[in-house]
C-alpha cells in the first residue's frame, strides 16, 4: 500500500495514526502541499481532486481520509471499526457529524481562511463576516461534542473504546489549537483529547503538525474567546 500525504494535514493525520498504532505497513509519498505538488503533474494525473490524503492499495484508490480509515479498518480487522451494525453506524454517525457539521466551521470559516491566504475572503469585509460565522458554529459545535457526543461518563467519541471516528475527530478539533483556541470550556472535550494524546505514536505523527503550531504562536488570531 501507498499513502500519498503531508505531515501537517488534517486529512492525513488520522491515517498516519491509525496505521501507526496498528502497525499497517505502507508506504509514504511526500505531496509538498506548500508548493503546490498536489495541483500539478503527476500528482494532479493520478488524483484528479487535487488533495491528500490518497490511499493505493493495487488497483484500488481512495482519496477521502474517512473512506481509507474504514478500509484499513476492514483490512485488518480492527475493533476500532465494530463488526456490529448499531455500532458501526454509531461510528459512522459521528464521523459524518465531525466532517460536515464541526469541521466545516472550525476548518473552512475559522481556521483556514486565517492561516492561508488563497482562503482568505477578497474583502476585510468579508473575511470578517467569514470569522464571526466560523466563531459561533464553532462554539454551538464544541458545546454538543462536548454535551452530547462525549459527555461526563465516554472516554471516547461512543462510548469507553476508541474507534476509528475518535482517530478522525481528535486530529481535525486539535487543528483549532493552531489558532489558539482553550478547551478549557468544554472539559469533555478537553479530557477526550487528552487520552488521545497519551497513544503511544501521537507525537510522532503529528510532529510536523506541532511544529507549524509552535511557528505561528504569538500571530492575532480571530479564536473563540
Amino acid at each position: 500500500m501507498k499513502l500519498y500525504m503531508h505531515p501537517v494535514s488534517t486529512a492525513c493525520r488520522p491515517v498516519r495514526l491509525f496505521a501507526a498504532e496498528n502497525n499497517i505497513a505502507m508506504d509514504e509519498e511526500f505531496i509538498d502541499l506548500m508548493k503546490g505538488a498536489h495541483m500539478q503533474p503527476p500528482y494532479s494525473n493520478i488524483n484528479p481532486n487535487c488533495l491528500v490524503p490518497m490511499l493505493e492499495d493495487g488497483d484500488l484508490k481512495l482519496t477521502e481520509s474517512s473512506a481509507i480509515l474504514k478500509y484499513l479498518a476492514d483490512k485488518i480487522g480492527s475493533p476500532a471499526y465494530p463488526k456490529d451494525l448499531k455500532q458501526r453506524a454509531k461510528v459512522n454517525e459521528i464521523m459524518d457529524w465531525i466532517n460536515s457539521q464541526f469541521y466545516r466551521e472550525s476548518g473552512y470559516n475559522l481556521c483556514y481562511p486565517q492561516l492561508f491566504a488563497h482562503l482568505k475572503r477578497r474583502s476585510d469585509e468579508a473575511q470578517a463576516g467569514t470569522l464571526e460565522v466560523g466563531k459561533e458554529n464553532t462554539k454551538r459545535w464544541l458545546k454538543v461534542l462536548n454535551d452530547y457526543w462525549i459527555g461526563p461518563n465516554n472516554t471516547y467519541l461512543t462510548g469507553n473504546t476508541i474507534t476509528i471516528a475518535d482517530y478522525f475527530a481528535a486530529c481535525i478539533v486539535t487543528l483549532c489549537e493552531v489558532i489558539g483556541v482553550d478547551f478549557s470550556a468544554y472539559p469533555n472535550v478537553q479530557r477526550w483529547l487528552a487520552a488521545m494524546k497519551k497513544l503511544p505514536h501521537w507525537d510522532k505523527v503529528n510532529e510536523a503538525f506541532n511544529g507549524l503550531r509552535e511557528a505561528v504562536k504569538g500571530q492575532k488570531f480571530v479564536t473563540l474567546a
